[in-house]
């Protein structure tokens, strides 16, 4: 079939503009018996599905695929960035170092796929736009994949008589994988494949590729969730390499080891984690001091301690970044023997961990800290719920801990509130499931006084820390670091929240920028009220996303000027990287190590952020395929909702509780013709004007469930 396909391609591209009947066609290629030109057939019939080829009236076919001049260009300009393509066709190429995009026409994409490292050239007319201010974006053409952004594609299997093709899940991935029989190892049509791309020189015909693992049949929950993982390429499994230094560490801590340490095991350390986790990261302590000031320690796990630079180890860390919990499925960014044991505050083990010691006063300023190296014993293994009773009751085991520290960490959040801090509350969706391992109940996260207790705590650890590095500059300048940082709003972004919560009655004064305290008397004002959730989320859609980053420029939602992640290196490489630091910084460092980091440290922050980015987005997708396996049991079923996203397709409507967002289309609603409101977030009906807007409540049904591209339809209902 693959030849066939080939030969074809080959005669139609010797004339594009000529029409060829498929007799003259079977007679050029010296097609003989049945079986080849039923597979000049179908391919045939393939490639005009595809586009690459076309038939007119006739039956006669030719090239569809006519190479057109690309608009006038100077010497070409070679550009190098990231590809990022909507299911439309068209792209963006976010440039390397300045992140400006240049936009991608379906037709100049080459055989570039979303996500390559590619060269593009622009076109003549776009060459000044770069220095103007336009809102026009450049426009260019691939003229190189540099690199892509992943060599093997998640999608289902479809066959036709003599070959197999893969439709990608990824609906950014617009060109179908096409597979020879002999290379779809024991796949079967409807199977969910991991496909290896073979080499694609030649825009005119699709990829063709490889069958190397088959995940099971399409649309099976579980088989779903697998291919998010495959889909965002996080790896499942670590390599030899990794294991063997995983195991070669002892369970022993050495005598030398525990002196040169601040012995902290006399000390009452309780962690308090979810009741499915595994890797404690934290513990926490409470003494209240002589003076009426506390000592409050937060102690984190000293993973440094076991992955050193240059290892196994730590290079597996740096490319995974971070652990993904996917829905029933934890990829962790260490092997267990370390994530779930070694590093692990476990209760009554000695563990080694790197301390934050910190002197509070009652009214929650840090006047007095240390940061060590140390040994702790947690004394006991607490779960959120078991210390929201002991908060509740005032009474239970270490409650003589637990309530005077409940009371200090309520002072440090009202601090914090006042100088500005932003605290979002989102819905967070968890599962229940029966025996077979399939949702039986979708349930709305609580959020306790007890996680407010141990975020509270973690907030200043991590705040003291980057302060510790970061405001003391001793000789030869600032000390180079891992920062957690979140830039101001686009000015726009908040000019359109001020709009939009006028009409509700509403004001921000967006007008010469927004102070982080000022969106946060907006958030308190609508508090309790029915546009409460809306609100939250139209202000959490205008914020800039926090990444890493070596240059400080403060916490906007957090109003801190100096911030970075310190309590999570069992699941966060940066955390890490930070306890490395300052380890280093606390022996000392000279000019040429300094000058090392300042080299290193850019990339190692936009690994991280682009890794926890990915992170994210495939713990969504996993949420998302559970939500329309849950929802397979209630096709037909009405429920209350609420409108969450407008669009100029359609609008968004959250199912109450159930946190189960679907889709109502514009083409849909037919009782009018509807426009949409980009500024105002509404659907208005030209003829009766009748108004969806964000926030309003609706009654939906739902009609329709795709378990692979994981959305879920509604319709209106009267």
């Amino acid at each position: 079939m693959k030849h066939i396909k080939k030969a074809l391609l080959t005669f139609l591209s010797s004339d594009p503009s000529q029409a060829h009947a498929l007799k003259e066609i079977s007679r050029h290629l010296k097609i003989q018996s049945k079986e080849d030109y039923q597979g000049l057939r179908d391919a045939v019939d393939e490639l005009d599905r595809k586009g690459i080829i076309s038939s007119d009236e006739r039956g006669r076919v030719r090239y569809a695929v006519v190479k057109k001049e690309s608009p006038k260009k100077k010497k070409p300009n070679r550009l190098v960035g990231r590809l990022s393509t909507t299911k439309r066709g068209f792209g963006f190429v976010a440039l390397e170092g300045t992140g400006e995009e240049i936009f991608i026409s379906d037709k100049f994409m080459g055989t570039a796929l979303h996500g390559d490292k590619v060269a593009v050239a622009l076109f003549a007319k776009s060459m000044g736009r770069r220095h103007r201010d336009e809102s026009e974006k450049a426009e260019g053409e691939v003229i190189e994949v540099i690199e892509r952004g992943s060599t093997t594609i998640v999608g289902r299997l479809e066959s036709s008589r003599s070959f197999f093709f893969v439709v990608p899940d990824n609906e950014r991935i617009t060109r179908d994988i096409y597979v020879a029989k002999e290379d779809a190892a024991q796949a079967k049509h409807g199977d969910k494949v991991v496909v290896q791309l073979d080499v694609w020189n030649d825009p005119a015909q699709n990829p063709e590729g490889t069958i190397v693992e088959v995940l099971g049949k399409s649309g099976d929950a579980r088989v779903e969730v697998m291919s998010v993982a495959r889909s965002f390429g996080l790896p499942m499994d670590f390599p030899a390499a990794v294991h063997k230094e995983a195991q070669s560490f002892s369970e022993i801590i050495p005598a030398d080891e525990v002196h040169r340490r601040v012995d902290l095991r006399a000390t009452i350390c309780v962690t308090i984690d979810p009741e499915d986790a595994k890797d404690f990261d934290d513990a926490v302590s409470y003494e209240l001091l002589e003076n009426g000031n506390a000592r409050l320690g937060v102690h984190i796990a000293d993973v440094s301690h076991y992955v050193k630079p240059g290892s196994a180890l730590d290079a597996e860390a740096l490319m995974r970044g971070t652990s993904v919990y996917l829905v029933n499925e934890v990829i962790p960014m260490l092997p267990e023997r370390l994530s779930n044991n070694l590093c692990s505050l476990r209760p009554l083990l000695d563990r080694l961990t790197y301390s934050v010691l910190m002197e509070v006063t009652p009214e929650g300023d840090v006047v007095d800290y240390e940061i060590a190296k140390s040994i702790i014993h947690s004394s006991r293994r607490f779960t959120y719920e078991e210390v929201q009773k002991i908060l509740d009751s005032s009474r239970g085991e270490f409650a003589g801990i637990l309530l005077p520290l409940h009371r200090l960490t309520r002072r440090l959040a009202q601090e914090r509130r006042k100088n500005g801090s932003i605290d979002f509350e989102t819905g967070e969706a968890k599962f229940r499931f029966d025996a077979q391992g399939f949702p039986s109940a979708i349930i709305k996260k609580v959020r306790l006084d007890a996680h407010r207790l141990i975020e509270e705590c973690m907030l200043l650890a991590n705040k003291v820390v980057a302060q510790h590095i970061g405001k003391v500059k001793k000789e030869g300048g600032e000390k180079p670091f891992v920062y957690r940082v979140h830039d101001a709003p686009d000015p726009s972004r908040l000019e359109d929240l001020a709009s939009f919560v006028k009409q509700f009655g509403y004001s921000l004064p967006a007008k010469h920028g927004v102070t982080s305290l000022q969106l946060q008397k907006l958030l308190d004002k609508v508090k309790g009220s029915e546009v409460e959730s809306v609100i939250n989320e139209v202000a959490l859609r205008s914020m800039a996303k926090a990444v890493y980053s070596e240059k400080n420029i403060g916490h906007y939602g957090l109003a801190f000027k100096f911030y970075t992640h310190f309590t999570s290196p069992i699941r966060r490489y940066p955390d890490l990287i930070v306890h490395r630091l300052l380890h280093e910084y606390e022996k000392g460092i000279h000019a040429h190590r300094r000058s090392e980091l300042v080299k290193s440290l850019p990339a190692i922050c936009r690994q991280s952020s682009e890794r926890e980015r990915v992170a994210t987005e495939a713990e969504r997708a996993s949420v998302k395929v559970m939500q329309v396996e849950y929802m397979k049991r209630h096709l037909g079923d009405e429920f209350e909702g609420v409108i969450v996203g407008v669009t100029n397709f359609g609008m968004f409507v959250e199912i109450n509780d159930l946190l189960v967002q679907g889709l109502i289309r514009v083409r849909d609603l037919l009782d009018d013709y509807y426009l949409f409101d980009e500024k105002r977030y509404q659907l208005r009906g030209r003829s009766r004007g009748k108004v969806y807007r964000l926030g309003d409540n609706v009654r939906v049904q739902v009609v329709s469930l795709n378990p692979e591209t994981r959305e879920i339809d509604f319709r209106i209902v009267k």
